[in-house]
């Protein structure tokens, strides 16, 4: 049985995420901006086995609200064994090129709140000397792309983050998984035209449970982003600027 606590626990990876670790008997502990949806997914997990569920309202740009929060998870659970943290939100890249207060909130949200949060678990976790950090970011934080470089500096300064953190951490005997998911069919996403590419939410969510059960590092989801990031990567910068990616 494991203590678990899911920040941006409303999310759709992270409520699928939950499900298999509820089904495995294990604490959880759910924190999320929207205190009904929080109820309704503490029930669900409830019933699918979880030995018990707790939660509380935490938006994630309360910067002042992280440190209480996270005391208030650890005094419930008598401990963390492991957290994911899987909140966010998809930035309009546009609007944000017009209006820097817009990108500030989008860096604020999907980066600096991370950091935030991990500053204060990663004292934890390196006092107990065990347990798992995972962390959703992005494959988008591989590459700068017109397309979307609000989201992906949020998620390369996640990406960048999670490396120093793990390399640290390890020394504590603390695994740091850094989660790099591709186009992920959400609701957050049901807007966007669907391809072959897309991926489920709960295919993403066996995939972390399953890197985290085995003390993996990192993860594209699915698996064959790695190959595709690679390549993007690889692109020389005079040819990749001419591209529309």
């Amino acid at each position: 049985m494991k203590r678990i606590l899911i920040i941006g626990a409303t999310s759709a990876i992270a409520e699928a995420t939950a499900r298999l670790w509820a089904h495995d008997g294990n604490q959880l502990y759910l924190l999320a901006r929207n205190e009904e949806r929080l109820n309704v997914i503490a029930a669900d997990l409830t019933v699918r086995g979880a030995q018990s569920v707790y939660s509380a309202v935490l938006k994630a740009n309360d910067f002042a609200r992280h440190q209480s929060a996270i005391e208030e998870a650890l005094m419930a659970l008598e401990g963390i064994d492991l957290v994911l943290i899987a909140h966010g939100s998809l930035s309009n890249q546009k609007a944000c090129e017009t209006d820097f207060a817009l990108a500030l909130e989008e860096l604020n949200t999907n980066a600096i709140s991370v950091i935030s949060l991990l500053t204060i678990l990663a004292n934890h976790f390196e006092a107990q000397k065990h347990g798992t950090i995972a962390v959703i970011s992005s494959v988008a934080g591989d590459r700068g792309r017109q397309s979307n470089y609000i989201y992906g500096t949020a998620k390369g300064a996640v990406s960048i983050f999670l490396q120093g953190l793990r390399q640290r951490l390890a020394k504590s005997s603390v695994n740091v998984l850094t989660v790099k998911p591709g186009f992920v069919d959400t609701p957050m996403t049901k807007n966007f035209k669907k391809g072959i590419l897309w991926a489920s939410d709960r295919s993403v969510a066996k995939s972390i449970y399953l890197a985290c059960a085995s003390g993996r590092e990192e993860i594209y989801a699915p698996q064959f982003w790695k190959a595709i990031m690679w390549t993007i990567t690889a692109i020389p910068e005079k040819i990749f600027k001419r591209l529309y990616l």
